[in-house]
């Protein structure tokens, strides 16, 4: 039941003062089609989740689902710290219409392995859509493990995990552990090659925010096992996957939308708008790139 093989983007969340900003949503969902983006993944982390309200989370959903009309997958990031609030925001989706969901691990609680198991079946058997578990301790303090992983790819939409602990040993033990029906994807915009040479499905990118073609062409071509061609598009992507990462994510990346022309608006308070530093990095190694729309 995959959703997806290739280059995911987790995409920013446009905002013009205090609301969504709809025109340029639009914008966006069009130019990352046309540039090859197999799938959009909205209201993730990148898409300053944790700041939306529910109703704001309506209206993209809504919105995303019907101006994109099946031309690729649409994924929704629902998790929270909270079960019974993941599963409402779950339902919500669903409603909506959305293709997928991505649900993060809960974040603050510090739940046990046996608690995380809980919390995923409990999403899993309340929404009949098909899940991606995402697994990103550098944020939430708690990492799931293999063996968890194991037991929760049993549910039969539970279908795949965002990888993002950067552990080489856990990512390995992983793929040896789960069905080869189990996609798993690359949370790391550096790890791309690493994790689909293992047999990874791809990619839910950040730095696939302002380079798209070229995380679908490293996706691409590790699909078709050009691992030759994947490490020169792995080693091209690194310096820009680094740069987005020099603060807190999306800080640098929304910056870097905005350069590229996109009026996608500031980040939310508590995060603040990127250093002068930050921006003026991301402006050499854009420049290096040629990146553009």
């Amino acid at each position: 039941m995959s959703i997806f093989k290739g280059s995911g983007v987790a995409l920013v969340t446009p905002f013009s003062e205090d609301t969504l900003n709809l025109e340029v949503l639009y914008q966006l969902i069009d130019w990352h089609i046309a540039e090859g983006t197999d799938a959009l993944i909205i209201s993730g982390t990148t898409g300053e989740a944790s700041t939306m309200t529910l109703t704001e989370k309506k209206i993209l959903f809504t919105e995303t689902v019907k101006y994109v009309n099946k031309r690729i997958p649409v994924i929704a990031g629902t998790g929270t710290n909270s079960t019974k609030t993941s599963i409402e925001n779950s339902i919500l989706a669903k409603e909506c219409g959305v293709d997928g969901l991505l649900v993060v691990t809960p974040y603050y609680n510090k739940c046990t392995q046996e608690g995380l198991y809980l919390h995923f079946e409990a999403i899993a058997n309340a929404v009949d859509l098909p899940l991606i578990l995402y697994n990103v301790p550098s944020r939430t303090s708690v990492n799931m493990l293999p063996l968890t992983v194991l037991r929760l790819s049993e549910i039969e939409n539970i279908v795949g995990i965002k990888e993002a602990s950067a552990d080489i040993t856990q990512i390995t033990e992983l793929f040896r552990l789960v069905p080869p029906t189990f996609d798993i994807y690359s949370g790391n915009d550096d790890h791309v090659l690493p994790i689909m040479a293992l047999g990874g499905a791809g990619v839910i990118t950040t730095v696939g925010n302002i380079i798209p073609k070229l995380v679908h062409e490293l996706t691409s071509s590790c699909l078709n096992n050009d691992y030759m061609g994947a490490k020169a598009l792995q080693f091209k992507i690194n310096p820009m996957a680094q740069s987005v990462f020099t603060e807190v994510n999306p800080i640098p990346i929304k910056a870097a939308v905005q350069m590229l022309g996109f009026e996608v608006g500031n980040v939310r308070l508590p995060l603040t708008p990127a250093l002068d530093s930050t921006v003026k990095q991301l402006e050499k190694v854009m420049l290096a790139l040629e990146v553009s729309r």
